[in-house]
């Protein structure tokens, strides 16, 4: 299975940006976006029907802002845009599908950069979002084993200093604060892998770029799109890999191989 995950910094946009050629050169089984800032009746039907694949949405209550879509060529057993707290769900952050031997969690982490309440609200997410995951993912009926989870998406954290090209001078910032970096210590002691860095252990890799810079064309940019996996999956990962030469937001497409 190969599977994307991409911040797209708007959906309609990067529609006009070739997005659809993009998405049949990757003959993907699920394709995850996040930052979508539409809802369903906003999108083309081409975007909406795309032949082979079953589409999910969930948008906020607030136009043009945060969303998460996805489109899965197998049609999974059920799908979520919820995690039964109305303070979350109301942002549209979420999609959630079922397949009979993994969950499968599109994810657009807020950001905690505007204010110190919506640092708070980025740290508070953070912990209620994988307590449930942990928690509302048993084992599939007649299995003793753990069910797989994979949570990809926009993190908005950096998690250690190989993950963003300047630090030290990003120390107090949000997006590298040591109590946001602790929120991804948590997931990792709780048996949750970067599966990036599972293959990667290289630096200047990374997955956003910040546009009033041009940080992109000097690759001074910030790795905060991940796949997360659990034990489950990760004994069949393949391979993972970000794809920094494709264009059409601050963030490029992230990806991953199970067999």
């Amino acid at each position: 299975m190969k599977l994307i995950s991409w911040n797209v910094n708007g959906l309609r946009a990067v529609y006009k940006k070739n997005f659809l050629t993009w998405f049949e050169t990757q003959n993907a089984d699920i394709i995850a976006l996040q930052e979508t800032k539409a809802d369903l009746s906003q999108l083309p039907n081409e975007l909406k029907e795309i032949s082979g694949y079953n589409f999910y949405i969930s948008t906020p209550q607030k136009k043009g802002y945060s969303g998460v879509c996805i489109w899965s060529k197998q049609k999974p057993l059920s799908v979520s845009y919820s995690i039964e707290n109305d303070r979350f769900d109301s942002e549209g952050r979420i999609v959630a599908l079922e397949f009979e031997k993994f969950w499968f969690y599109n994810v657009y982490f807020p950001n905690g950069g505007a204010s110190p309440e919506r640092l708070k609200y980025k740290l508070d997410f953070y912990d209620y979002f994988f307590d449930y995951v942990f928690k509302k993912t048993p084992a599939p009926k007649g299995h003793n084993a753990p069910r797989g989870l994979v949570i990809c998406g926009d993190y908005n954290t950096a998690h250690t200093e190989i993950d963003l090209a300047r630090p030290k001078e990003n120390s107090k910032v949000s997006g590298f604060l040591p109590e946001e970096r602790l929120k991804l210590d948590h997931i990792v002691s709780k048996g949750l892998t970067d599966t990036f860095r599972h293959f990667h252990l290289s630096p200047d890799n990374y997955t956003w770029w910040d546009y009033k810079t041009a940080a992109r064309t000097r690759n001074v940019g910030w790795r905060i799109d991940y796949f997360f996996v659990n034990q489950p999956v990760l004994k069949y990962l393949k391979s993972a890999s970000i794809q920094k030469d494709v264009l059409g937001s601050d963030h490029c497409p992230v990806e991953i191989e199970i067999y």
